[in-house]
């Protein structure tokens, strides 16, 4: 769980990691997810010191959810993709499209 988070973080990181666990997710990538979506609400909610722009001004991690789950899944947004590319150092990122960063990416 990340420094600084309040007693509301705490149970949400316990019940998001409780989820994963549920659904058969290995304990690492359980505590991995629920660190990301608690960590994305932070970030929207102002509680934490940096927050990159798909945090803040990509929808909830909670209604994406729900989205996906009622219909087929997209995969991640274009600004998520983008954001991989540059932590990669993908040359000529900025000129590609969704598909084409996916592709770079090898999704």
């Amino acid at each position: 769980m990340p420094r600084g988070s309040g007693p509301k973080r705490e149970r949400q990181y316990e019940h998001i990691k409780e989820s994963a666990l549920d659904r058969g997710e290995s304990e690492k990538r359980a505590k991995e997810i629920a660190a990301r979506m608690v960590n994305k609400e932070r970030a929207r909610h102002g509680e934490s010191k940096t927050a990159s722009r798909s945090s803040t001004h990509d929808m909830s991690s909670g209604r994406r959810g729900g989205q996906r789950s009622h219909r087929d899944a997209q995969g991640p947004t274009y600004d998520q993709l983008y954001n991989e590319a540059r932590q990669r150092g993908i040359e000529g990122r900025s000129r590609m499209n969704k598909r084409q960063l996916a592709h770079a990416l090898g999704r």
